[in-house]
């Protein structure tokens, strides 16, 4: 059974998953609105990814037997000036993340909570490549500067990603 504060904070992440899902969306959207279809369908991946995140700690709290309290997501940012200021806030939302699951793995070792602390090694380690993928492409996105025709490259190979299965 789950201590309250571990399932308080594993219900917060479950909804920070739902929204970082919804954020992911939103750039995917705006993407499109700018013919960068490459990079509408990485962020679509994204988003699909952050959802089945989500749904890991949807399932885990109901196989520990504790109790899914949604809350309300807010909307997310709509409208960006620069591919680069959207692989910016993508790769300060990563870092957020990231401190959110050290917080949670932080405590369940404060509980003493063996079996959630297992289950939240998982998102250690898909943090790292998580913020890894969001740096790189900042990085080629800041390489590339000004030059049309090195962003089109770099949309045309983010447009070949495919979603994990």
């Amino acid at each position: 059974m789950l201590k309250e504060t571990i399932q308080k904070m594993l219900n917060q992440q479950l909804n920070a998953e739902l929204y970082s899902s919804y954020e992911y969306l939103a750039m995917s959207a705006y993407f499109e609105s700018e013919n960068l279809s490459g990079f509408s369908n990485w962020m679509g991946i994204q988003s699909r990814e952050e959802y089945g995140h989500a749904m890991k700690f949807y399932n885990y709290l109901l196989e520990a037997r504790g109790t899914i309290n949604f809350s309300q997501i807010d909307a997310p940012k709509v409208g960006w000036k620069s591919v680069e200021g959207v692989f910016q806030d993508t790769f300060k939302h990563e870092q957020k993340v990231t401190e959110s699951i050290y917080k949670l793995v932080d405590q369940a070792i404060t509980e003493k909570d063996h079996a959630t602390n297992i289950f939240l090694q998982w998102f250690v380690t898909e943090q790292v490549e998580e913020e890894s993928n969001a740096m790189k492409i900042l990085d080629r996105i800041k390489l590339i500067g000004d030059n049309k025709s090195g962003l089109l490259l770099l949309d045309h190979e983010l447009g070949r990603r495919a979603a994990a299965k």
